[in-house]
């Protein structure tokens, strides 16, 4: 008698896609959280490249290129992000440059992550009105 209940199947294909949508399920997410934290990384590469551009321009410097970062890290991902953002003058190559550094948080879990995990910099050179 016992032997009869394990030979019928009944509900096995309930479990089986209840276990292959839980697979499923947790591998979507987990790509989803990788394009996210990707996302968030070249926003950030990027608002340094742009603010390092902008604090290069001849009437600026590097006070509003770190400005500038903040601004676009801010309406991209939100003001968490945009804290760790420093700006220091220097030469690249014998050339006079501005190199924008963001070191911020690496999300992990949506937007939670762990802080000062993310670093990135821009650098460009210095744009001088001589002739």
């Amino acid at each position: 008698m016992c032997g009869r209940r394990w030979i019928r199947d009944d509900g096995s294909a309930v479990v089986e896609f209840i276990l292959v949508a839980v697979l499923l399920t947790a591998l979507t997410l987990a790509v989803l959280q990788l394009g996210l934290a990707l996302h968030v990384r070249n926003t950030v590469i990027d608002a340094a490249a742009e603010g390092a551009r902008f604090a290069a321009l001849a009437d600026n410097g590097p006070a509003d290129g770190v400005a500038r970062t903040k601004e676009l890290i801010t309406v991209a991902i939100g003001r968490d992000y945009a804290d760790g953002v420093t700006a220091e003058s220097g030469t690249f190559r014998g050339h006079p440059s501005v190199d924008i550094r963001v070191v911020t948080r690496l999300p992990l879990l949506g937007l939670i992550g762990v802080d000062n995990a993310l670093e990135v910099s821009g650098h460009a050179a210095v744009e001088t009105l001589d002739e």
